[in-house]
Order: C-alpha cells, then structure tokens, then sequence
C-alpha cells in the first residue's frame, strides 16, 4: 500500500469505531464516512489508489464487522438474520475479488449495513422490534442497497467523476 492509501484506510478503520459508542448514530456516521475515501483520494497527491473497488471493499469489511459484533449481542431472530446478510455479503465481496465483476455485488447486496441501521434506530429510539417491524426493516433495506448498488455499480456514476465533481455538476444542474 502507498501512502495515500495507508491515510486512507487507517481513517475510515479509526472513524468506524465511534459505532462501538453510539450504535445508531455511529452507523449514520460510518455509512458517511465511507464516501470520505472519494474525497481524501480527490483531495491527496500521495500515490493515488490503484485498485479503489478492492480498497474500498476491504474497509468495509471492519465498520461491517463491527456492525455484525454489535448485532450479535441481540435476540436471536435478528442476529441470525443480521449473521446471514452479512455472510451474503462477504460471499459477494469474495466473488467480486476473485473475478473483478462488479455485477456480483449487485447479486450479493450489502443489505447488511441498512439492516443494523434500521434495528438500531428502533433501539436508540426503544421502539419494540416486532415480527412486522423485521419484515419491513429486510424490504426496506432491501429496496434502498439494490437502488444504491444498481446506481455505483451498473451506472457506475462516480467511476466517471471524483466526488467532489459530480457534486459540483448535480449543484449546477438546478
């Protein structure tokens, strides 16, 4: 790993931690903290990023392993189905590595992460996780990853564009 990268990954791996503190809000955070990659990489001229879906997988891998020790000391119908989507995932990210083909990830969405988030917002906000409740969380969450999966990984709208400039195009567009 170059230096930019090493900056890279040793923010988001640090910044991800504040879940272990603030479980729903920390996940809003972590969730936002994995697009600061687009914008330090836009930002340094340290040896840029030579494989950026790789790195940017592999770090997700620690907030997701977070996520998945926080949601392992919940009931057992929610751990179980937190423990599931997030062997999806990793069966996903290690076909994606092992091919390169970035459809797989659309396969193998991370539903994961919008799943802890939404269980989590049920707990910061003590609402009782009832059946209906799970069910809702998984279609929603499921609806949400597969629009952002189909939109960074079909139409691919940042692989033409640094962060910083697609915002400037949406911003002069209106």
């Amino acid at each position: 790993m170059n230096l930019e990268e090493l900056i890279i990954a040793f923010f988001r791996i640090l910044a991800s931690t504040i879940v272990f503190k603030f479980n729903f809000m920390g996940g809003l955070l972590v969730i936002l903290i994995d697009f600061s990659d687009l914008i330090i990489m836009n930002s340094l001229d340290l040896g840029g990023v030579r494989n950026y879906q790789s790195l940017d997988k592999i770090l997700d891998l620690f907030y997701m392993s977070y996520f998945l020790i926080i949601s392992l000391k919940w009931n057992n119908t929610i751990k179980k189905i937190s423990f599931t989507l997030f062997f999806m995932r990793i069966i996903g990210l290690i076909f994606f590595e092992l091919s390169g083909t970035r459809l797989l990830l659309m396969i193998f969405p991370n539903i994961f992460e919008f799943w802890f988030l939404g269980i989590t917002f049920l707990k910061f906000r003590k609402i009782n996780i009832s059946k209906s409740k799970i069910i809702w969380i998984l279609l929603i969450s499921t609806i949400l990853k597969i629009i952002q999966e189909f939109t960074l990984h079909y139409w691919k709208i940042f692989d033409n564009y640094t962060l910083l400039e697609f915002l400037k195009k949406i911003t002069n567009f209106y």
